[in-house]
């Protein structure tokens, strides 16, 4: 494995530690010009309601992000078609996801949009599931008039899922750069090179958005916000990344591999749709029971929260991965991240119960991870 990711590594490192260092400097002047800007484009993200934060932000992070990138991604030559379909879809979640911050458009007209965005990938790039290979146990791969529906589906479910997660400073950006890294390890190891320009590309335009969106010594608060913009078109990036890996013949990573790598944030959505669906609510419906949420009454700092959260999405990841090198069944895979799903639905079902048992887990003393995490939530709270 290790031979394999180093002789993919020595064959792109050059180039695409320079390509993502251009992206990240691009995308840090783009959040310099856009935050001015932005209360005279309406793109200000105003506290009140469910919104916890004390004073209007810019909601310009994707905008910036997107843009960033782009701008780095002109020095390598012609878009790939997957990559053009993505610079498509992407500019089409842009628009829609900006309209939302703008007017707050009714979920119907998101889901439309993300539909849209999903068909591009497969119209324009050929980006699509065809294959689950062996996960539900046999040999018929192909999944044949069903490819473009499941494709479709498991889109708008990662784009939705990274959008609902963005709710605490850092904490969106952070899943979405955990996951983007395992990728990037995961395209190294399959010999993806290309794939690994594009995935560190991204990495650098998330990272310098970190710098503005994360709660940092001496700033209580984030500069910028991602916006739904941001989050619609980062999902998409995620969800095109996957496709793209797993869907390779000569590739050797197993589509099962791909709802680990975004374990925390796809449960959490998946948990909050079966949850309002039962008490026959609209899935896209607002309410405060994410797990952002219960961390933060259970008495979390942003801080720790984003630690937590991110923590939790590598070892799942890099957990699943290991088990993928040592051969395990791939329908295995599919058990272990239903049961995952279903014992977070059993712990969450009783919120006030939930709540205890996060509180009591990170209440403990000592050298522990958990230790660790309050303590950092104390002192952020203390101003330390």
């Amino acid at each position: 494995m290790l031979q394999a990711v180093w002789l993919t590594w020595s064959m792109v490192s050059a180039s695409a530690l320079a390509v993502g260092l251009l992206a990240m400097l691009a995308t840090v002047v783009s959040l310099l010009v856009l935050r001015r800007l932005a209360p005279s484009l309406g793109l200000m993200d105003q506290p009140g309601g469910r919104k916890r934060h004390e004073r209007a932000t810019p909601a310009v992070g994707g905008l910036a992000i997107a843009l960033g990138c782009a701008l780095a991604a002109s020095g390598l030559g012609p878009l790939t078609p997957p990559e053009a379909a993505l610079a498509l879809g992407g500019m089409t979640l842009l628009v829609s996801g900006g309209l939302d911050d703008l007017f707050d458009l009714a979920w119907p007209w998101k889901v439309a949009a993300q539909v849209a965005a999903a068909m591009v990938l497969i119209r324009f790039g050929g980006v699509e599931v065809n294959s689950i290979d062996t996960a539900l146990g046999f040999n018929g791969r192909d999944l044949g008039f069903l490819a473009g529906p499941f494709t479709i589906l498991a889109t708008v479910g990662l784009v939705n899922a990274i959008n609902m997660i963005d709710g605490v400073d850092g904490l969106a950006g952070a899943a979405i750069l955990s996951a983007l890294a395992m990728l990037t390890g995961a395209a190294l190891y399959a010999g993806n090179a290309e794939l690994a320009r594009t995935l560190i590309l991204l990495c650098g335009g998330v990272i310098a958005f970190l710098l503005f969106n994360l709660r940092l010594p001496g700033r209580p608060r984030a500069r910028v916000f991602l916006g739904n913009a941001g989050s619609e078109f980062l999902g998409l990036a995620v969800a095109w990344a996957c496709f793209r890996l797993t869907q390779t013949p000569s590739h050797p990573v197993t589509p099962v591999l791909a709802p680990f790598l975004i374990a925390v944030p796809v449960i959490d959505c998946l948990t909050l749709v079966l949850r309002r669906i039962a008490k026959r609510r609209s899935p896209f419906s607002a309410d405060r029971d994410h797990l952002h949420h219960v961390l933060a009454d259970a008495g979390l700092s942003p801080t720790a929260i984003v630690l937590l959260v991110t923590l939790a999405s590598l070892f799942i990841g890099l957990v699943a991965a290991l088990c993928l090198l040592q051969h395990v069944p791939q329908p295995l895979f599919i058990f272990a991240f239903l049961t995952l799903t279903a014992l977070y639905v059993g712990v969450s079902l009783r919120r006030a119960r939930f709540v205890a048992l996060v509180r009591g887990l990170t209440a403990g003393q000592g050298s522990t991870p958990a230790s660790a995490i309050k303590t950092i939530g104390a002192s952020e709270r203390l101003g330390a």
